[in-house]
């Protein structure tokens, strides 16, 4: 399925490449024919994530204080680590945790 993934915020200090938007492929689950926000996190942390990923995942779901929008609508509305994701959807992560 293809995305599109935006990191903010900081969090795209944590990626192989630091740049805040990739196109990716990200294939579904195996027996599932979707690809839940739960399987993203896990694509994103074992093939974006570079370093630190205590900083962007907790368990399963994202770490406190990163928002997360799905075609800029909250995910938690969408249906959270279970919502669905449609071919060419935009998905966003931003940090809202900063030093001060």
């Amino acid at each position: 399925m293809h995305l599109t993934l935006e990191f903010g915020g900081g969090l795209e200090l944590l990626l192989k490449s630091s740049t805040k938007v990739h196109k990716v492929e990200v294939p579904p689950k195996d027996g599932e024919g979707k690809v839940t926000m739960k399987g993203l996190l896990s694509w994103v942390k074992a093939n974006l994530i570079k370093e630190r990923p205590e900083m962007f995942v907790k368990g399963d779901s994202v770490r406190p204080g990163v928002l997360v929008l799905i075609n800029d609508c909250d995910w938690e509305l969408c249906g959270g680590l279970d919502a669905e994701l449609e071919e060419k959807d935009v998905v966003v992560f931003i940090s809202t945790l900063h030093g001060g």
